[in-house]
């Protein structure tokens, strides 16, 4: 079934949440939740399995830049905590809350268009002598 669609970049069609078969069907169900299969192609999602890697990427690349501006508001103006309630906490969330969808269809469309799968052992391989 799959020979029909054409390869689809990962980026285009995993951070806007379409399946990585044929760019029509949806991924998630609700917030984060991957739904079983594509409604349109009928692509078993039971490979996608991207673990903790979207947490991982929003973790570095966003909620510490998040969190090093909360502290520097806190360092350089004192503010009261209605301030940091008002400008950090919401800096914070967004930051942490708003890439997780994206980063998470992004890293699933790379597993099936790369193939990724677990590691095997290949225990007929003979290793040459040097």
């Amino acid at each position: 079934m799959s020979n029909q669609w054409p390869p689809l970049p990962p980026i285009s069609t995993g951070l806007r949440g379409l399946c990585p078969q044929c760019g029509q069907g949806h991924l998630f169900d609700g917030f984060l939740t991957v739904k079983p299969k594509c409604e349109v192609c009928g692509l078993d999602y039971s490979f996608a399995d991207p673990a903790d890697g979207p947490a991982f990427f929003v973790i570095c690349f966003t909620c510490v830049p998040a969190v090093a501006v909360a502290c520097w508001i806190e360092v350089v103006y004192s503010p009261s905590i209605w301030v940091h309630l008002f400008t950090s906490l919401p800096l914070v969330l967004l930051a942490c809350l708003l890439p997780l969808r994206p980063l998470k269809g992004w890293l699933i469309n790379s597993q099936f268009f790369f193939k990724a799968e677990e590691g095997k052992i290949d225990h007929d391989y003979v290793r040459p002598k040097l």
